[in-house]
């Protein structure tokens, strides 16, 4: 069977947008055209998330929380989750921007952000796997994963399957159809109180919670991603594929990074959405490209310095954007595999120190890589062909972790 790189899916998917393009233009005889953004930042030291209108830089609410949170908007956008490690809670904000498809467009929904009465408490929520209608939530040292319904979340109730995890560890769950993927601990170790034990491997999990097949060997499994029906996750040995596998359950395929690599593993996955592949870290100071379906899947990025953080362009799927820890933004064509440009946009923020000190963040909105900047109180908004600062947004405290939703859509 022939190959397809990464090039042609792109290619492919161009060609797709320009025709699904050609549909909209016959809504704009009834509609207009409308968008909407809206950032959502947390501070690092104080118990608060901020919700910021982007194209004012107006805040337009703000909501206490109980400790330190990370962000993690959900697949649709509707919801955010505010995961308090620390305090053993999640909360949920309703962010006020929905969309709904009619074929040839999609209408934008605005109305209020709100915090919604659903919590959800557990020993130590880490990991927040946003899929489709839903999100999975795994709680370290819960010995557990739920996966929450996000319609019911929004009329103010809880839906909840939970999943059995085995023993508590610093783990993932995600869900493929019927299926659950879910990280194996090494139950055969003696851990310290305050420690939780290695990860050794995935499993396959049916609906009433019993494996399927075997347990599929992963290192220290750390990372996970999404792209088209293909889920990622690093491992020390490599990369591990699951591929959906009918009735039988999803299929599990290690690739392994290739014996000229210097040695490192990847711990931090990210997955293309409008063409099929995956962007991880190797170390601390590469990436690598992932297509999985390739005959070579592995490209190796260099890096001038250590990355603070990465993410991909959701409208523009052949940029990622990278900043290091020398106040850099850099931008990797995934096409050709290279840094094809970059500008300073920050002072530096070393990565030494604890791993959760106040760095910038990166998220993308509306055209714009938008920067949180602790050590100066701003949100830096810096054009995403240019990579010019147009303005900054001044945020009290030191704002960190950094959501934002929004896009254009048919206004009736």
């Amino acid at each position: 069977m022939r190959q397809i790189s990464i090039r042609s899916r792109l290619l492919a998917a161009a060609a797709a947008t320009i025709v699904f393009g050609t549909g909209a233009s016959r809504a704009e005889d009834f509609t207009e055209t409308t968008k909407a953004w809206r950032l959502f930042v947390a501070d690092h030291t104080a118990p608060i998330v901020r919700a910021i209108d982007f194209h004012t830089g107006n805040e337009i609410a703000r909501y206490d929380t109980t400790g330190y949170a990370a962000l993690t908007a959900s697949a649709s956008g509707k919801t955010l989750f505010v995961t308090q490690s620390d305090h053993d809670i999640v909360h949920v904000i309703k962010t006020g921007i929905a969309f709904s498809d009619h074929g040839e467009h999609r209408d934008l929904h605005v109305s209020d952000v709100g915090l919604l009465p659903v919590t959800f408490e557990g020993k130590r929520p880490f990991h927040v796997v946003p899929h489709d209608d839903h999100a999975i939530l795994f709680y370290d040292r819960g010995g557990k994963a739920e996966i929450i319904d996000e319609e019911a979340l929004l009329e103010g109730k809880a839906s909840v399957r939970t999943v059995d995890t085995t023993k508590p560890h610093h783990g993932v769950a995600v869900t493929m159809g019927r299926f659950v993927l879910v990280s194996v601990p090494d139950t055969s170790v003696e851990t310290k109180p305050d420690e939780l034990p290695p990860r050794i491997g995935l499993r396959v999990l049916d609906e009433k919670g019993e494996q399927v097949g075997d347990t599929a060997k992963c290192t220290d499994l750390h990372g996970e991603a999404t792209s088209a029906r293909l889920v990622a996750f690093g491992c020390k040995e490599g990369i591990l594929i699951a591929r959906p596998g009918g009735i039988d359950g999803p299929k599990l395929q290690m690739l392994p990074y290739p014996t000229n690599f210097p040695k490192a593993y990847t711990g931090t996955l990210l997955g293309g959405k409008a063409m099929q592949f995956f962007l991880g870290n190797y170390g601390e100071d590469k990436l690598v490209l992932v297509d999985p379906d390739s005959e070579q899947p592995y490209k190796l990025i260099e890096l001038p310095t250590r990355r603070v953080d990465f993410l991909l362009d959701p409208a523009t799927p052949r940029n990622a954007y990278i900043l290091t820890e020398d106040g850099d933004l850099h931008v990797l064509d995934v096409i050709r595999g290279e840094i094809v440009r970059k500008a300073k946009v920050t002072e530096p923020y070393s990565k030494d120190g604890h791993w959760r000190d106040p760095r910038p963040r990166l998220a993308v909105a509306d055209g714009h890589i938008v920067v949180t900047d602790p050590r100066h109180s701003l949100v830096r908004v810096v054009d995403a062909q240019t990579l010019k600062e147009t303005r900054t947004i001044d945020v009290e405290g030191q704002p960190f972790s950094i959501a934002a939703i929004g896009g254009s859509g048919a206004s009736h």
